[in-house]
């Protein structure tokens, strides 16, 4: 495994980073890096090298600023005009956590969303908000955004790993802990060869070949307890 510090490093240059979870969990590598640092290359590469669902993670106190809640909140509202909504949404992954899914966003300057180059445009303005949600962050939102889009966001718990020990609030605390915007872009590492999440064993071998630093969800939670409580 890679170091902590190595990965601060690597986010803030705007490199990828790998992040396992525990075995016992999803047990799913991601591929992630900090949204404000995404460009159309670094969708192509989530894209085509990892193959999973690129979205965007933020943070609890962000997503609460800009009004964002779970999909399975609004869902179990909309159960009012539909009980199979409340079906749908009703109990946990099979992991054992409520999913972090919110709304899709796509950046109003997009043309269809989609692109490698229409979805870096969205991430990064999305980082934007959350850079300056203390100000005009919440109306750059809501005037420059809309829903739904390509760009799917992922909510942390308001607690991180003291409520949630998913990749979102793994890498939000990475985010935090380098300095940047609560903001990042996360994709699964699929195997297309076993049809399946890529094993740990085959993470660490690309890792190696790629001098991308990959990390254990309890070195974070180790540092994190560490370095910040």
């Amino acid at each position: 495994m890679s170091s902590i510090e190595g990965a601060i490093l690597a986010l803030k240059d705007g490199r990828f980073v790998l992040v396992h979870d525990e075995a016992g969990r999803e047990d799913e590598i991601d591929l992630v890096i900090a949204a404000e640092k995404v460009t159309p290359h670094h969708i192509a590469i989530l894209r085509r090298v990892a193959g999973g669902l690129i979205c965007l993670a933020v943070g609890n106190e962000i997503a609460a600023k800009l009004g964002l809640v779970f999909m399975h909140d609004m869902m179990q509202d909309f159960s009012r005009i539909n009980p199979i909504f409340n079906k749908l949404a009703f109990g946990k992954a099979p992991y054992g956590d409520m999913p972090s899914f919110s709304i899709s966003v796509n950046h109003r300057s997009t043309h269809t969303g989609i692109t490698d180059t229409d979805r870096a445009v969205t991430i990064r303005k999305m980082a934007e908000v959350c850079k300056k949600i203390n100000s005009t962050g919440v109306e750059d939102f809501s005037e420059n955004f809309r829903s739904p889009g390509h760009v799917p966001i992922l909510i942390a718990s308001e607690k991180l790993l003291a409520g949630r020990t998913g990749h979102t609030e793994l890498c939000i605390h990475l985010m935090n802990l380098a300095g940047l915007a609560p903001a990042v872009t996360v994709c699964e590492m699929l195997d297309s060869k076993t049809y399946k999440a890529l094993s740990i064993d085959k993470a660490m071998k690309y890792a190696f070949k790629n001098n991308i630093p990959l990390l254990e969800s309890n070195q974070i939670r180790s540092y994190v307890y560490q370095n910040v409580h």
